[in-house]
């Protein structure tokens, strides 16, 4: 179904990356889950009255307020695609994400009172009516759902959106727990126990646990979380393929939402270079990663001495002394300048975000590793933090 709407709707259904293209998406599948969604809860709902079913019930509203989580999908595409302005010269983009995490609380909320629910009818259970059209409202209800699922993780994966993979997971849970409920009606042809409250109480608890996980995922690019391991390795690969760039480090990744990232980082470069020749393999490199990657990116050029062998053997042997006090340390902007009395090394140490010690502590342990060195050897040592 899915794939036919989008032959219909979407003029260019391949360029994932265009917002025009993503606002699409995201509006059709919101749409697709709020018609689904509101049949499945009329179906449900039926359902749960004539058995006079909580699990069944509980099950029908979870899908009304799928349908509301459907509707804020969709507006939360439409703002997030609203172009820079002079409020928000980055974009709207974190719209979406907002969004996302507005859809998990509504999740939670409506976990939390079907646990209610749930608790009431365990403490005074009712009698459930035996019907086997609901067993097949319920079959039924979990094909959908397992459709929904599949369209929804498909597309986001297309578009790389975390408010739609939310959904997806949402509908993976409200399959899960369609079946429990499927399994405590069926289970009363065969024993007068009560297992109505309990499977309520459970798809309760799965419809928390969903909310849960769905609002820590859409929290994370909020707060500001790290960009993944794939990304910044195809970034330095990129940047390194370039030459005579030696290196990169002070890499730093600022996402605004899906397809407004901004990078930057520092290029290492011949100090005994071309400045113009360097200056415009900077800038192809910027537009390449811009191109390539769908960002804007920024490069500081850092000179280094690449000539001097002295200068080389005496980085590793630094560099060898640090990781010792921490094997994930790196150093970089390595320089000596020689005096009468003493030698300064002037350098950066990046520690990584699971290195508590102070930065004083770890510049006194350094000076005093590199004076068994040599004792002239004087270190002008800056901590920098790894934001990769």
């Amino acid at each position: 179904m899915l794939s036919l709407l989008v032959r219909i709707f979407i003029k260019h259904p391949d360029a994932f990356k265009d917002n025009t293209v993503r606002e699409q998406y995201g509006i059709l599948t919101g749409a697709l889950g709020i018609g689904l969604n509101i049949f499945l809860f009329l179906l449900k709902l039926f359902a749960g009255l004539i058995t006079k079913s909580v699990a069944v019930t509980a099950d029908a509203v979870n899908n009304l307020s799928d349908a509301g989580s459907s509707l804020l999908t969709i507006i939360g595409f439409k703002l997030s695609s609203k172009k820079p302005d002079r409020e928000h010269p980055f974009g709207h983009g974190r719209f979406e994400y907002i969004t996302g995490l507005v859809v998990s609380i509504f999740i939670l909320l409506m976990g939390i009172e079907l646990f209610k629910s749930s608790v009431k009818s365990i403490i005074h259970p009712q009698p459930v009516t035996k019907n086997l059209l609901t067993i097949f409202i319920l079959i039924i209800s979990i094909g959908i759902k397992i459709y929904m699922y599949f369209y929804n993780h498909s597309t986001a994966k297309k578009i790389a959106s975390a408010a739609m993979d939310a959904t997806a997971k949402d509908s993976l849970s409200d399959t899960i727990s369609t079946f429990v409920v499927l399994a405590s009606f069926a289970a009363s042809y065969f024993t007068d126990f009560k297992f109505d409250g309990i499977a309520g109480l459970f798809v309760a608890l799965f419809i928390i646990y969903s909310g849960y996980t769905a609002a820590k995922e859409t929290i994370e690019p909020l707060l500001g979380s790290a960009p993944k391991k794939e990304f910044v390795n195809d970034i330095e690969k990129e940047v390194l393929q370039h030459k005579p760039i030696a290196g990169i480090h002070d890499l730093v990744v600022h996402d605004y939402g899906p397809g407004r990232r901004f990078i930057s980082l520092h290029a290492e470069v011949p100090g005994d270079g071309n400045i113009f020749d360097l200056h415009d393999i900077i800038d192809n490199v910027e537009y390449t990663l811009s191109k390539k990657f769908g960002c804007e990116a920024v490069i500081h050029m850092d000179p280094i001495d690449l000539n001097n062998k002295e200068l080389g053997n005496l980085k590793h042997l630094v560099l060898a002394e640090i990781k010792h006090i921490n094997s994930d340390f790196t150093i970089h902007d390595f320089r000596m300048v020689p005096g009468r009395t003493h030698t300064n090394l002037i350098f950066d140490v990046v520690k990584p975000s699971t290195c508590t010690a102070p930065d004083e502590t770890i510049k006194k342990e350094i000076i005093d590793r590199v004076h068994t060195i040599c004792p002239v050897y004087h270190c002008v040592v800056n901590i920098d933090q790894a934001y990769v």
